[in-house]
């Protein structure tokens, strides 16, 4: 099963359109609070990576949140984790995008951008 990717670049262009953007974030609460991508359209939800493992064996209610309809991008500190994610909740019949390179990734290119 191969996992759609999307660059920070692409991620970018995307926030800046009129749909809105479904980013779902695994990592810990506190990283989360302390850093995590916002755009005006997107709309941010954080369910730390151990919920969706054990999702393979729970039921789907701790993700209940996450729309079936609409594609999610899946993101972590570097996109280890985040990967893992997507392959289950793909499994789970969501439709999944990961983030290439995660968090980590995303600010670089955000960090090289303002210095061009």
């Amino acid at each position: 099963m191969t996992i759609k990717t999307i660059t920070p670049k692409e991620l970018e262009e995307r926030l800046k359109g009129n749909d809105q953007t479904y980013i779902l974030d695994v990592r810990a609460e506190e990283k989360y609070h302390d850093y995590h991508i916002e755009a005006p359209r997107s709309k941010n939800v954080n369910i730390p990576k151990k919920t969706i493992f054990e999702l393979e064996k729970n039921r789907e209610e701790e993700v209940a949140s996450l729309p079936k309809n609409h594609e999610i991008v899946v993101t972590c500190t570097t996109g280890n984790s985040a990967k893992k994610c997507a392959a289950i909740l793909s499994e789970k019949n969501y439709n999944v995008t990961l983030l290439e390179g995660g968090i980590t990734a995303w600010k670089e290119y955000l960090q090289s951008q303002k210095s061009n």
